[in-house]
């Protein structure tokens, strides 16, 4: 599926990949990247799966406020979190799962599960990620 970009950022990767210095090219983001210790890593750096995980739950909360807004649902002091897990696949590589936690303090469960419903379906990380890995999202009071 082809887009009509609205905005463009570029990232660069130097020196050993999951180990080295990543940064986008406005220098808004600047970072020490490291191997995570579960992995046999230092973990003295950021790596590509927390990157994932910030992008991913920002991306789905502004999904989720919009689809409230469509509904006029109040979503006052809602969350959104992303657990990105990396591990191996049955292809003897490496493949990421994610879980999607929504919390909407002010809405009851079942308002609240088809609004993180509405927003899976519209997020653009959630598009980009249908087929090609597993995501669950889940809905909580706390």
């Amino acid at each position: 599926m082809a887009i009509e970009p609205v905005y463009t950022t570029e990232a660069l990767a130097t020196g050993d990949g999951r180990n080295g210095r990543s940064r986008t090219s406005d220098g808004r983001i600047d970072l020490d990247m490291a191997v995570p210790q579960a992995m046999g890593g230092s973990g003295e750096g950021a790596n590509p799966e927390q990157l994932f995980a910030l992008g991913y739950a920002a991306c789905f909360h502004g999904a989720l406020r919009k689809a409230a807004s469509e509904e006029g649902a109040d979503v006052t002091d809602s969350s959104v979190g992303a657990r990105v897990s990396i591990g191996k696949d049955d292809d003897g590589g490496f493949g990421l799962a994610v879980e999607i936690e929504v919390v909407i303090p002010h809405l009851d469960q079942v308002q609240a599960q088809q609004l993180a419903e509405k927003a899976h379906a519209s997020c653009p990380y959630s598009k980009a990620t249908r087929g090609n890995i597993e995501v669950r999202v889940s809905v909580s009071d706390d």
